[in-house]
């Protein structure tokens, strides 16, 4: 990610030092699997919460997804959130006011990806949040939602997901877009099996 997107600090025209030095540690961030924790859970619901309050009847859904959001699967501490909207244009105008609602993004990073669009949260120089904005009920929606899904009804393929997950944050380790890379065979195959 080259150029993050940050609209307050914009908007102050000024950045605090420790707020830059957190953001580019965070964007920066080594790929580190923890082990579960049920706070995860709740984190979501806050984080979901505080959405729907400021953003009232822009997103028709709103979803845990991600291995955090499957029970007893260890994984990178960073709460991945599913917002579904109507349309990717109505998703391209939500990045600004989601960016004056603590969010950042790589525009160059967006500008790649097809039928999404991406953000981050970040404190004390770590991920806390990603924030994945889709057009509700679209392919990728659901497949997104299924994987999770069959993470939480098969924990011996959950188990499998682990151990190969923790094998991909060791060898890119210092590379998120090949970590998450290394992951996409082992999904798509998991939700071949089970259509």
């Amino acid at each position: 990610m080259n150029t993050v997107f940050n609209h307050s600090a914009m908007l102050q025209g000024l950045v605090k030092m420790d707020e830059e030095e957190s953001l580019e540690r965070a964007i920066d961030e080594e790929v580190v699997i923890l082990p579960y924790d049920a706070k995860w859970q709740r984190i979501f619901e806050e984080e979901r919460d505080r959405l729907l309050h400021l953003f009232p009847g822009d997103f028709l859904a709103v979803e845990h997804f991600g291995s955090t959001a499957v029970p007893g699967l260890a994984a990178k501490p960073v709460i991945d959130i599913l917002a579904g909207v109507d349309s990717m244009s109505r998703a391209d105008e939500l990045m600004e006011p989601l960016c004056r609602a603590s969010y950042a993004t790589s525009m160059e990073f967006n500008a790649s990806l097809v039928g999404r669009r991406w953000l981050m949260r970040w404190a004390e120089g770590r991920r806390t949040h990603h924030l994945h904005l889709m057009v509700y009920g679209s392919r990728e929606w659901d497949q997104r939602l299924a994987f999770r899904n069959i993470l939480r009804t098969h924990p011996e393929l959950a188990q499998r997901y682990e151990k190969n997950k923790r094998l991909w944050a060791t060898e890119f380790r210092l590379d998120r877009e090949a970590y998450t890379a290394a992951k996409a065979g082992f999904i798509l195959q998991a939700l071949k099996n089970a259509a």
